[in-house]
């Protein structure tokens, strides 16, 4: 026997496709409440007609797809204008849910400021270059940060240089110019501001959506890999090797044209334990900090115990024992 159903019908047929039983939903239908139903369905929840059904017929399978295959199932013609509405009520209904989807949230936040950091990269990169042509005395690496700054502060050129603390500039540039370099500046200043607010508050959502993997990988790691996995209970659900290649995507196109297989993807690389690591074993701290990453995000999607700090720091020992253990490159 099967139980076949939709928003309003609940019936069990047997195997000659002959109808037992059914319960017809007598609720008052509006696109509302229709709605509501459908959301449910959609959601893999029962609706109650099919649990009283089930609780009758305990050996009967529930066939998700009967309604749609049975050629006898009643139609309304009556209902069709009610239940385009409901269509409608439900798509605007999972809009407004949307809102409450952390992982969408984390991904818009980590998009964006993903996409603003290589911005303010290349507009940051050009007004210390573009400064250095004047204030040829200033140290572009150790007051990289205070020169756009000095120079949107600055009502003209030599008042920058003052800022700095170097000679005032040889020659000066146009006022067209100054206003153009001041505007870059400005830029780079504001980008800065709204950067590191983005990032604010990506570590406040990570550190409370996945608590574990922030405490081990930084909570700004940790966001990037619930994004790149596509949320955090499909990060949970990945496998560690999987985990492990994250965000490689150049290398394993390579690897299917026949190159190496990566060791580890952007997101773990990033992380000293494996970038600051020698190069022979950064294979295999990268394999066990993935396998404990893949623990970690299953701790938090399964609402375990956050994992402590004095967790993270044995973790990191063992980390130090690897690297101990291998000192020199394999020979070959």
């Amino acid at each position: 026997m099967k139980i076949h159903f939709d928003w309003r019908l609940a019936r069990v047929v047997d195997d000659n496709c002959e109808v037992v039983d059914e319960i017809e939903w007598d609720g008052r239908i509006t696109p509302s409440t229709i709605a509501k139903r459908l959301g449910k369905i959609q959601s893999g929840r029962l609706l109650p007609e099919v649990s009283t059904l089930v609780e009758r017929f305990p050996d009967a399978e529930i066939d998700k797809m009967g309604a749609i295959n049975d050629p006898d199932w009643p139609q309304h013609d009556d209902e069709k204008d009610v239940f385009q509405m409901a269509t409608v009520e439900l798509a605007k209904m999972k809009v407004a849910d949307s809102s409450g989807d952390i992982d969408r949230r984390l991904d818009m936040l980590v998009s964006s400021a993903v996409e603003l950091r290589a911005s303010w990269t290349t507009s940051e990169a050009r007004c210390v270059e573009w400064a250095g042509l004047f204030i040829t005395e200033a140290d572009l690496d150790l007051q990289r940060s205070a020169i756009p700054r000095a120079i949107a502060d600055s009502s003209k050129i030599s008042d920058a240089s003052d800022k700095l603390g170097v000679s005032p500039p040889k020659h000066e540039p146009s006022e067209l110019e100054w206003n153009s370099m001041r505007s870059q500046a400005q830029f780079v200043v504001d980008t800065s501001s709204m950067l590191n607010q983005q990032e604010d508050a990506i570590r406040e959502m990570a550190s409370s959506h996945v608590p574990s993997l922030s405490a081990l990988l930084g909570p700004i790691s940790a966001a990037k890999l619930v994004v790149l996995a596509g949320g955090r209970e499909r990060l949970a659900r990945m496998p560690s090797g999987s985990l492990q290649v994250l965000g490689a995507h150049a290398a394993m196109s390579a690897h299917r044209r026949g190159a190496p297989p990566p060791k580890h993807g952007a997101v773990l690389f990033s992380m000293p334990q494996i970038s600051r690591s020698p190069r022979w074993v950064r294979g295999k701290i990268a394999r066990f900090l993935a396998g404990k990453a893949s623990i970690a995000v299953r701790v938090d999607h399964f609402e375990g115990d956050p994992w402590s700090k004095k967790q993270v720091d044995e973790i990191n020992k063992e980390i130090n024992v690897i690297r101990e253990k291998f000192p020199r490159p394999p020979k070959r």
